[in-house]
C-alpha cells in the first residue's frame, strides 16, 4: 500500500496537500487543471520534493527521508531523459548500473527488455536515429531494468501521436501487469485515462484528492475539473 498521510508538498511558493492510499498493483491517472499541482504530487513521492509536513509510506516503510534513488521508485519524464552520446542499449543499461560496467547476465538482461519494448535490433543505434516513439520505448525498458515497486510517468507520450500514444499508453499497461508495478500517471488528457488507468486522483485547489473509479470521476466531474475540461 502506498500511503500520503496527512501530507503537505512544498514546490517553492506553492504547495499541495494529499491524505491518501493506492492498494499494490493500481493503475492510477492524475489528472487537473494546468498548475494545480499533479507533477508536484509525484515528485514528492519520488523524493525530488521535500515534505512540509506528514509522511508518505510504502508497505509500512516510511520513505519520507529515504533518497530518491533508495526508493522503491522508478521515473518516466516528459524528455525521456536519453543521452545523445549513449547507443540504445547503454542508455537502457543505466537502469541497471550508472557507471555501465554490466555484466554478462546484465547485458542479456538489458538486450530481453529491449526486445520487450520492440528494440532489439536498435540496440546499437543512437538517440539521434531514433523516431519519437522508439525514443520513448528506450526510457520505457530502462525503467523496466530498474524493476522497482511503483512507476510515475509525467506526461512522457505528450509529444506523440494520438495512434503512438494509445500504443505505448497499451505498453505500459501490459508491463505494469507483467510486473505487478503500482502506475500513477500525470495526463492532460481524459481519454489516457480511460485507456488505461483503474483510478484517478484529482489534484485541484491545492489539494490531491483520494482516488476514484475512473468512469465516475470523468463521467460526473467535480465543477473544478468540468471547468477544465470544458
Amino acid at each position: 500500500m502506498l500511503k500520503l498521510e496527512d501530507c503537505r508538498i512544498g514546490n517553492g511558493a506553492f504547495s499541495v496537500t494529499a491524505d491518501l492510499q493506492i492498494a499494490p498493483g493500481s493503475k492510477l491517472a492524475v489528472i487537473g487543471p494546468s498548475g494545480a499541482g499533479k507533477t508536484t504530487l509525484i515528485e514528492a513521492i519520488a523524493g525530488f520534493l521535500p515534505l512540509r509536513q506528514g509522511r508518505i509510506l510504502w508497505q509500512g516503510q516510511d520513505l519520507s527521508d529515504v533518497a530518491p534513488g533508495k526508493r522503491p521508485v522508478a521515473m518516466l519524464f516528459q524528455d525521456g531523459n536519453l543521452f545523445p552520446h549513449l547507443t540504445v542499449a547503454q542508455n537502457a543499461g543505466l537502469g541497471l548500473r550508472a557507471n555501465l560496467r554490466l555484466t554478462a547476465a546484465e547485458k542479456l538482461r538489458v538486450q530481453h527488455a529491449l526486445e520487450r519494448v520492440g528494440l532489439g535490433d536498435l540496440a546499437a543505434r543512437k538517440p539521434a536515429a531514433l523516431s519519437g516513439g522508439q525514443q520513448s520505448r528506450v526510457a520505457l525498458a530502462r525503467v523496466l531494468l530498474q524493476a522497482r515497486d511503483i512507476l510515475l510517468l509525467d506526461e512522457p507520450f505528450a509529444a506523440l501521436g494520438p495512434a503512438l500514444k494509445a500504443e505505448m499508453l497499451d505498453l505500459v499497461a501490459e508491463l505494469a501487469a507483467e510486473t505487478g508495478a503500482t502506475v500513477l500517471m500525470v495526463s492532460h488528457d481524459p481519454q489516457d485515462a480511460r485507456r488505461i488507468a483503474d483510478q484517478v486522483v484529482l489534484v485541484a485547489e491545492g489539494k490531491a484528492h483520494p482516488p476514484m473509479a475512473t468512469a465516475e470521476l470523468l463521467d460526473n466531474p467535480p465543477p473544478a475539473l468540468r471547468d477544465y475540461l470544458g
